[in-house]
Protein backbone atom coordinates (compact mmCIF):
# COMPACT_ATOMS: atom_id res chain seq x y z
CA UNK A 1 0.00 0.00 0.00
CA UNK A 2 1.34 3.49 -1.14
CA UNK A 3 2.15 5.75 1.67
CA UNK A 4 -0.59 8.30 0.23
CA UNK A 5 -3.23 5.33 0.42
CA UNK A 6 -1.77 4.70 4.14
CA UNK A 7 -2.11 8.30 5.13
CA UNK A 8 -5.87 9.00 3.51
CA UNK A 9 -7.09 5.31 5.14
CA UNK A 10 -8.52 6.26 8.16
CA UNK A 11 -10.34 9.48 7.33
CA UNK A 12 -11.73 7.43 4.41
CA UNK A 13 -12.96 5.15 7.22
CA UNK A 14 -14.61 8.08 9.30
CA UNK A 15 -16.03 9.82 6.14
CA UNK A 16 -18.07 6.86 5.67
CA UNK A 17 -18.88 6.42 9.16
CA UNK A 18 -20.25 9.82 9.07
CA UNK A 19 -22.09 9.49 5.77
CA UNK A 20 -23.23 6.02 7.58
CA UNK A 21 -24.58 8.23 10.30
CA UNK A 22 -26.38 10.45 8.56
CA UNK A 23 -28.05 8.09 6.58
CA UNK A 24 -29.57 6.28 9.43
CA UNK A 25 -30.28 9.92 12.09
CA UNK A 26 -27.93 7.45 14.48
CA UNK A 27 -27.58 11.65 15.38
CA UNK A 28 -29.61 14.63 14.93
CA UNK A 29 -28.38 16.83 11.92
CA UNK A 30 -28.86 19.53 14.39
CA UNK A 31 -25.61 17.62 16.28
CA UNK A 32 -23.95 16.45 13.03
CA UNK A 33 -24.99 17.72 9.53
CA UNK A 34 -24.58 15.17 6.70
CA UNK A 35 -21.17 15.58 5.19
CA UNK A 36 -22.74 16.98 2.11
CA UNK A 37 -24.59 19.65 4.01
CA UNK A 38 -21.07 20.70 5.82
CA UNK A 39 -20.13 20.35 1.62
CA UNK A 40 -22.87 22.82 0.60
CA UNK A 41 -21.61 25.69 3.27
CA UNK A 42 -17.48 25.28 2.43
CA UNK A 43 -18.48 25.85 -1.54
CA UNK A 44 -21.21 29.01 -0.65
CA UNK A 45 -18.99 30.16 1.84
CA UNK A 46 -16.39 30.19 -0.95
CA UNK A 47 -18.31 31.44 -3.45
CA UNK A 48 -19.66 34.56 -1.85
CA UNK A 49 -15.86 34.86 -1.33
CA UNK A 50 -16.25 35.16 2.65
CA UNK A 51 -13.76 31.99 2.96
CA UNK A 52 -11.19 33.73 0.94
CA UNK A 53 -11.22 37.17 2.45
CA UNK A 54 -11.59 35.86 6.28
CA UNK A 55 -8.82 32.68 5.39
CA UNK A 56 -6.18 35.24 4.28
CA UNK A 57 -6.73 37.60 7.36
CA UNK A 58 -6.28 34.87 9.97
CA UNK A 59 -3.45 33.96 7.71
CA UNK A 60 -1.66 36.93 8.18
CA UNK A 61 -3.07 37.14 12.44
CA UNK A 62 -0.70 33.87 12.96
CA UNK A 63 1.91 34.93 10.53
CA UNK A 64 2.54 38.18 12.16
CA UNK A 65 1.96 36.64 15.69
CA UNK A 66 4.07 33.57 15.26
CA UNK A 67 7.38 35.47 13.86
CA UNK A 68 7.08 37.68 16.68
CA UNK A 69 6.83 34.64 18.53
CA UNK A 70 9.47 32.50 17.28
CA UNK A 71 11.69 35.42 16.82
CA UNK A 72 11.80 36.47 20.18
CA UNK A 73 11.66 32.58 21.28
CA UNK A 74 15.12 31.92 19.13
CA UNK A 75 16.74 34.64 21.29
CA UNK A 76 15.61 33.62 24.60
CA UNK A 77 15.58 30.15 24.15
CA UNK A 78 19.55 30.46 22.81
CA UNK A 79 20.32 32.68 25.43
CA UNK A 80 19.40 30.57 28.40
CA UNK A 81 20.59 27.25 26.67
CA UNK A 82 23.76 28.84 26.59
CA UNK A 83 24.13 30.70 29.38
CA UNK A 84 24.01 28.52 33.03
CA UNK A 85 23.54 31.72 34.66
CA UNK A 86 21.06 33.30 32.81
CA UNK A 87 19.08 29.85 32.82
CA UNK A 88 19.18 30.25 36.91
CA UNK A 89 17.97 33.37 36.76
CA UNK A 90 15.22 33.02 34.55
CA UNK A 91 14.40 29.60 34.03
CA UNK A 92 12.10 29.77 37.23
CA UNK A 93 9.91 32.95 36.65
CA UNK A 94 9.49 31.56 32.56
CA UNK A 95 8.40 28.11 33.35
CA UNK A 96 6.40 29.82 36.00
CA UNK A 97 4.23 31.79 33.45
CA UNK A 98 3.95 29.05 30.95
CA UNK A 99 1.74 27.21 33.11
CA UNK A 100 -0.93 29.75 33.36
CA UNK A 101 -3.50 28.98 30.47
CA UNK A 102 -3.14 31.16 27.72
CA UNK A 103 -6.59 32.23 28.38
CA UNK A 104 -5.71 33.57 31.29
CA UNK A 105 -3.83 36.13 29.93
CA UNK A 106 -6.45 37.96 27.63
CA UNK A 107 -8.42 39.98 29.79
CA UNK A 108 -4.80 41.09 30.97
CA UNK A 109 -3.87 41.47 26.97
CA UNK A 110 -6.73 43.71 26.50
CA UNK A 111 -6.11 45.76 29.26
CA UNK A 112 -2.44 46.79 27.86
CA UNK A 113 -2.97 46.85 23.95
CA UNK A 114 -7.23 47.07 23.75
CA UNK A 115 -9.09 44.55 21.81
CA UNK A 116 -8.50 44.77 18.22
CA UNK A 117 -5.84 43.39 16.52
CA UNK A 118 -3.02 43.65 18.31
CA UNK A 119 -4.26 41.99 20.94
CA UNK A 120 -4.95 38.89 18.50
CA UNK A 121 -1.46 39.32 17.35
CA UNK A 122 -0.18 39.44 21.39
CA UNK A 123 -1.51 36.04 22.30
CA UNK A 124 -0.66 34.11 19.10
CA UNK A 125 2.90 35.42 19.74
CA UNK A 126 2.71 34.48 23.47
CA UNK A 127 1.27 30.70 22.13
CA UNK A 128 4.27 30.84 19.72
CA UNK A 129 7.30 31.61 22.01
CA UNK A 130 6.20 29.43 24.84
CA UNK A 131 7.23 26.03 22.91
CA UNK A 132 9.86 27.92 21.10
CA UNK A 133 11.80 28.46 23.87
CA UNK A 134 11.68 25.54 25.36
CA UNK A 135 12.73 23.22 22.16
CA UNK A 136 15.78 25.90 21.53
CA UNK A 137 16.87 25.68 25.55
CA UNK A 138 16.91 21.64 25.30
CA UNK A 139 18.17 21.33 21.51
CA UNK A 140 21.33 23.34 23.07
CA UNK A 141 21.57 22.02 26.66
CA UNK A 142 20.94 18.45 24.75
CA UNK A 143 24.48 18.93 22.30
CA UNK A 144 26.94 16.04 23.02
CA UNK A 145 29.33 16.76 25.36
CA UNK A 146 32.17 15.33 22.66
CA UNK A 147 31.10 18.14 20.08
CA UNK A 148 31.42 20.60 22.51
CA UNK A 149 34.92 19.28 22.80
CA UNK A 150 35.97 18.90 19.09
CA UNK A 151 35.38 22.08 18.72
CA UNK A 152 38.03 23.56 22.24
CA UNK A 153 40.05 20.89 20.43
CA UNK A 154 39.85 22.46 17.00
CA UNK A 155 40.72 26.23 19.20
CA UNK A 156 37.28 27.69 18.06
CA UNK A 157 36.46 30.70 19.63
CA UNK A 158 32.83 30.66 21.09
CA UNK A 159 31.38 32.33 18.54
CA UNK A 160 32.17 29.71 15.88
CA UNK A 161 31.82 27.10 18.62
CA UNK A 162 27.89 28.07 19.00
CA UNK A 163 27.42 28.51 15.14
CA UNK A 164 29.12 25.76 13.98
CA UNK A 165 28.29 22.91 16.37
CA UNK A 166 26.10 23.75 19.20
CA UNK A 167 23.40 25.39 17.24
CA UNK A 168 23.50 23.19 14.08
CA UNK A 169 23.33 19.78 16.21
CA UNK A 170 20.27 21.81 17.98
CA UNK A 171 18.10 22.28 14.74
CA UNK A 172 16.08 19.64 14.84
CA UNK A 173 14.93 20.04 18.76
CA UNK A 174 14.82 23.81 17.67
CA UNK A 175 12.13 22.57 14.62
CA UNK A 176 10.47 20.54 16.66
CA UNK A 177 9.57 24.00 19.05
CA UNK A 178 9.47 25.84 16.25
CA UNK A 179 6.64 23.46 14.73
CA UNK A 180 4.66 23.18 18.33
CA UNK A 181 4.80 26.97 18.24
CA UNK A 182 2.89 27.48 14.62
CA UNK A 183 0.57 24.66 15.99
CA UNK A 184 -0.09 27.15 19.13
CA UNK A 185 -0.73 29.98 16.93
CA UNK A 186 -3.02 28.09 14.85
CA UNK A 187 -4.98 27.21 17.88
CA UNK A 188 -4.71 30.11 19.86
CA UNK A 189 -5.92 31.93 16.53
CA UNK A 190 -8.98 30.28 16.70
CA UNK A 191 -9.77 31.61 20.67
CA UNK A 192 -8.75 35.34 19.94
CA UNK A 193 -11.13 35.41 16.45
CA UNK A 194 -14.11 34.05 19.02
CA UNK A 195 -13.36 35.97 21.98
CA UNK A 196 -13.66 39.27 19.77
CA UNK A 197 -13.54 39.53 15.98
CA UNK A 198 -15.52 40.48 13.02
CA UNK A 199 -13.41 38.49 10.22
CA UNK A 200 -11.22 35.56 9.63
CA UNK A 201 -12.39 31.77 10.53
CA UNK A 202 -13.04 31.67 14.51
CA UNK A 203 -15.38 34.61 13.36
CA UNK A 204 -17.39 32.12 11.10
CA UNK A 205 -17.40 29.69 13.20
CA UNK A 206 -18.52 31.67 16.18
CA UNK A 207 -21.29 33.21 13.18
CA UNK A 208 -22.47 29.80 12.76
CA UNK A 209 -22.49 28.58 16.43
CA UNK A 210 -24.77 32.12 16.84
CA UNK A 211 -26.85 31.24 13.66
CA UNK A 212 -27.38 27.28 14.87
CA UNK A 213 -25.46 26.51 11.74
CA UNK A 214 -23.71 24.01 12.52
CA UNK A 215 -22.52 22.77 9.03
CA UNK A 216 -20.46 26.13 8.80
CA UNK A 217 -18.96 25.35 11.92
CA UNK A 218 -18.17 21.93 10.75
CA UNK A 219 -16.96 23.27 7.40
CA UNK A 220 -14.58 25.89 8.83
CA UNK A 221 -13.46 23.59 11.48
CA UNK A 222 -12.44 21.84 8.42
CA UNK A 223 -10.35 24.36 6.50
CA UNK A 224 -8.32 25.33 9.96
CA UNK A 225 -7.19 21.46 10.00
CA UNK A 226 -6.50 21.44 6.20
CA UNK A 227 -4.80 24.95 6.06
CA UNK A 228 -2.98 24.40 9.56
CA UNK A 229 -1.60 20.53 8.03
CA UNK A 230 -0.57 22.30 4.64
CA UNK A 231 1.08 25.23 7.00
CA UNK A 232 3.07 22.77 9.21
CA UNK A 233 4.10 20.23 6.40
CA UNK A 234 5.65 23.93 3.99
CA UNK A 235 8.08 24.21 7.98
CA UNK A 236 8.51 20.61 8.08
CA UNK A 237 9.81 20.54 4.28
CA UNK A 238 11.79 23.61 5.29
CA UNK A 239 13.42 21.46 8.17
CA UNK A 240 14.35 18.69 5.59
CA UNK A 241 15.93 20.78 3.40
CA UNK A 242 17.95 22.29 5.97
CA UNK A 243 18.79 19.04 7.28
CA UNK A 244 19.67 17.69 3.77
CA UNK A 245 21.77 20.56 3.13
CA UNK A 246 23.87 20.61 6.53
CA UNK A 247 24.36 16.49 5.80
CA UNK A 248 25.88 17.54 2.07
CA UNK A 249 27.94 20.26 3.98
CA UNK A 250 29.12 18.03 6.15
Amino acid sequence: MSRLATALLVPALLLGLWRLSAAEGWLPAQLLPAPVAVWDALTETAASGDLWTDTLISLQRVGEGFALGAVAGLGFGGAIGLSRTLRQLFDPVFLLLAQVPLLAWIPLVILAVGIDEAMKVTVIAWASFVPVVLGVAQGIRDVPEPLRELGRALTFDRWDLVSRIVFPAAVPAIFTGLREGLANAWQTLVAAELFASSEGLGYLIALGRQLFQLDLVLAMVLVLGIVGLAVNGALALVERRLLRWQAHAA
